[in-house]
């Protein structure tokens, strides 16, 4: 029963990554995050990210791969995840935990920088709070989503819907758009290196 189980979840992924691959939707979406990333790097911009949850640890992870390295050896470019600790505890103390990203949004964006809310319902309070504030300040606002999008989709000038119906099918598409978006960013602003 066990091996059955496994591959069913492998068929459901396989059909999540099918059905995202076959939108047409989808693949404009994503090559316009990487047109977004592309001119902020080239601008002296820097990009944000938050997540709750498995969305933050990719949020944490998508900004470490600019930092750190990712294929290859090149210079770091300004990426940084919304996730101190201290920040955190704070602030949801404070104000409350809808407002723990607002506040590095208010504290830190300016024009020009992109935000990615990661949110697999679209609705996470947190993150909409983050995204009203960094439209305020004309930055570029990514979502990456599940499910029909939520209210997020609204705001974000990118909204790249993963198809599924769980949590996780929609966390492991995000991760693959990710890296992809990593990918070809680097192989546009690094073009000698691959």
């Amino acid at each position: 029963m066990s091996i059955q189980h496994i591959k069913g979840s492998l068929l459901e992924a396989e059909q999540a990554v099918h059905e995202f691959l076959s939108s047409e939707e989808s693949l404009a979406q994503i090559n316009a995050f990487v047109n977004i990333l592309e001119t902020a790097f080239t601008t002296g911009k820097k990009v944000y990210s938050a997540g709750n949850g498995g969305s933050h640890c990719d949020a944490m992870h998508f900004a470490e791969e600019w930092t750190g390295r990712y294929r290859k050896d090149r210079k770091p470019l300004p990426a940084i995840a919304f996730a101190d600790p201290s920040h955190m505890s704070c602030t949801s103390n404070d104000y409350g935990f809808e407002f723990v990203f607002q506040r590095m949004v208010e504290a830190f964006g300016e024009t020009g920088d992109v935000f990615v809310g990661i949110t697999t319902s679209g609705n996470s309070k947190n993150i909409l709070l983050a995204a009203e504030t960094a439209k305020k300040k004309g930055m570029k606002v990514i979502g990456l989503l599940g499910k029909d999008g939520g209210k997020m989709k609204e705001l974000c000038d990118v909204a790249i819907i993963a198809p599924g119906k769980t949590t996780d099918r929609i966390q492991e598409l995000h991760i693959k758009v990710i890296h992809i978006a990593i990918e070809c960013t680097e192989r546009r602003l690094f073009p000698e290196l691959y």
